[in-house]
């Protein structure tokens, strides 16, 4: 295989202070209402004091922005340059249980771009699960610095056959799979080879959560996620 495989075991924080207080100052929240042709999405901005980047994170078919991944991205990164967009798909702000077929999310994710692009920064585009599967579909087109593809569905569960992996391979620009170990979605030793890293997550599933047996915590498997990513952000722009 060509791409990066890393489990970042053994990283974790000292407990001295809660999760994301010494980034609080650095983050500037608030809420855009966007326009699109699959109608009104949402983004929630958290801004960097002096952003160099703007990550661009969709949800996933089955939760929205709150997922615990996205949600400790937008906590974290603010203090390392990075504005971080949460994108709410139409169809999660109109309130509706089931998310539509994958060429609406495209649709709405596009009429999104335009808003994301206002900055004047580079836009990385992102997403985990059914939004990773977007922002691959899509990167090309919009332009996309890199991806970030979080819990990459490489096939439905127990449908190996079903492979997606054409999607993740098609991206054009850096690409970067945080995939957990116990995932039914796709472990990651399922992965093609291809020009993409790929950071392993110790006995997590789909949604990042991991069993108690496994001596890990929540905070620890968090953590290892956003020191991944910011990581290999600032690897980008070297």
């Amino acid at each position: 295989m060509e791409h990066g495989h890393r489990d970042g075991a053994g990283r974790k924080r000292d407990g001295t202070e809660a999760p994301g207080a010494a980034v609080a100052a650095a983050v500037v929240e608030e809420a855009e209402d966007v326009e699109t042709a699959a109608g009104p999405a949402r983004v929630r901005w958290h801004r960097a004091r002096r952003p160099r980047l703007v990550l661009a994170l969709g949800h996933g078919a089955g939760g929205g922005t709150g997922a615990r991944d996205l949600a400790a991205l937008a906590r974290s990164l603010p203090a390392d340059g990075v504005t971080v967009a949460l994108v709410e798909q139409p169809w999660r702000v109109a309130g509706k249980k089931v998310a539509p077929a994958p060429k609406t999310l495209d649709i709405g994710w596009r009429d999104i771009r335009p808003a994301l692009a206002r900055p004047g920064l580079p836009v990385v585009a992102g997403g985990r699960s059914a939004g990773a599967r977007v922002a691959c579909r899509t990167a090309r087109e919009l332009g996309a610095a890199a991806v970030l593809a979080l819990a990459f569905p490489l096939h439905p569960p127990g449908r190996p056959e079903r492979s997606r992996a054409e999607e993740l391979l098609g991206t054009g620009v850096p690409t970067l799979v945080v995939q957990g170990g116990n995932d039914s979605f796709g472990r990651p030793e399922e992965f093609p080879g291809g020009a993409y890293e790929l950071v392993e997550v110790p006995f997590a599933d789909h949604a990042f959560a991991v069993p108690k047996r496994s001596g890990r915590t929540e905070e620890e498997t968090v953590t290892m996620i956003t020191e991944a990513v910011g990581g290999w952000l600032r690897r980008l722009g070297e």
